[in-house]
């Protein structure tokens, strides 16, 4: 009987070191991602029209939970009423007195109006009903871009909190649309909230 070559030795050894870094470096990829996906991002798919023209029937966004307060002009994933995920535009946060509509046909937030040309769908007004609310603290007030095919913060008055949502109840910010490709974008908080004080 011969003895095996060193070299031969080596080649096997190697390949199975080999093998076993390749497992190792998938399975820490996967744990990684899985982490990331509990605790960081999440993907979250557009099921209604309620937040056209920004978000599109079958969009996929990009919802980051590490998003701290909520501010005026996110789009955020929440709780819904029905205890379903839910996104939709933050118009209002805690404090804030929301109201439809100025003279303009505009909402106002704190007495300040809203331009909302660059997201509001554009067969809609504002707001087909007119409110005004003081939005309690720890709570937010919620519209679709969609207004007229959006059940949000105003389909919800009648209940307790008069239709605002905890802000406990917010998974996470959307940050980017990533599919389908062509439609591929950053979602920004638009300049209108900035003047809101």
């Amino acid at each position: 009987m011969t003895a095996e070559p060193e070299a031969d030795k080596n080649k096997k050894s190697g390949k199975g070191g080999n093998l076993r870094e390749s497992l190792f470096l998938l399975v820490c990829g996967v744990a990684v991602a899985l982490l990331l996906q509990a605790f960081v991002f999440q993907s979250f798919w557009i099921p209604s029209e309620s937040m056209e023209n920004t978000l599109q029937v079958g969009d996929r966004v990009v919802v980051n939970k590490l998003h701290g307060d909520a501010e005026r002009g996110d789009i955020v994933v929440f709780k819904g009423w029905n205890d379903e995920d839910t996104i939709k535009r933050v118009i209002a946060v805690g404090g804030d007195t929301v109201k439809c509509c100025d003279a303009q046909k505009r909402i106002t937030v704190n007495g300040v109006p809203l331009e909302e040309g660059s997201y509001l769908h554009p067969d809609d007004l504002p707001s087909g009903d007119a409110f005004e609310k003081v939005v309690p603290a720890g709570r937010l007030w919620v519209m679709g871009d969609h207004r007229t095919a959006s059940a949000d913060s105003r389909a919800h008055e009648e209940q307790k909190e008069e239709g605002t949502i905890p802000e406990d109840d917010v998974v996470g910010r959307a940050v980017a649309i990533y599919w389908p490709f062509s439609r591929a974008t950053i979602l920004s908080r638009p300049e209108s909230f900035l003047k809101v004080r």
